[in-house]
């Protein structure tokens, strides 16, 4: 199946399409969130889970972030079961080995997402994933996608 983009009408397909979010963990316990995130990525163990639980010792900031966590001197991060440093919930993501460019990459460029634009895909990052200037990391990520550049010229005429 292939989705076409027509400029002179609205793609209902595509719009739909570009709706798509992992879905909103909110609702779900801390186990859960994990096992919502494994089937939603391909339905098998998610190897960016797998590395960003195995690199959060690596990132200095989040090192510092679960000092602080163990010492009480912080609330809105924890640390679970799983010993995973949570920001609200949210996988804390190290800066280490371009581990964001990975996720940025996945979430932009895959079937089901089509190209969102930065605003559609933070909402949609921030329920799974949290790091230091996200929003900021995402726009600059989106801004240098050749495919949406094209797209933003063709609209500019």
């Amino acid at each position: 199946m292939s989705v076409l983009y027509q400029p002179s009408r609205a793609n209902v397909v595509a719009d739909a399409l570009s709706r798509l979010s992992i879905g909103s963990v909110a609702h779900l316990e801390e186990d859960e969130i994990d096992l919502a995130i494994v089937i939603a990525h391909n339905g098998s163990d998610s190897s960016f889970m797998s590395e960003v639980k195995a690199k959060q010792g690596l990132g200095p900031i989040l090192v510092e972030l679960m000092e602080a966590v163990l010492k009480e001197s912080i609330e809105t991060f924890f640390q679970g079961r799983d010993g995973v440093l949570r920001y609200q919930g949210r996988f804390c993501v190290p800066n280490v080995d371009d581990l964001r460019d990975q996720i940025l990459s996945e979430a932009h460029s895959s079937q089901y997402s089509i190209h969102p634009e930065s605003t559609k895909m933070y909402h949609d990052l921030r329920e799974v994933y949290w790091w230091d200037g996200m929003k900021k990391h995402i726009v600059e990520y989106v801004a240098k996608c050749p495919n949406c550049q094209q797209v933003k010229a063709q609209h500019q005429k």
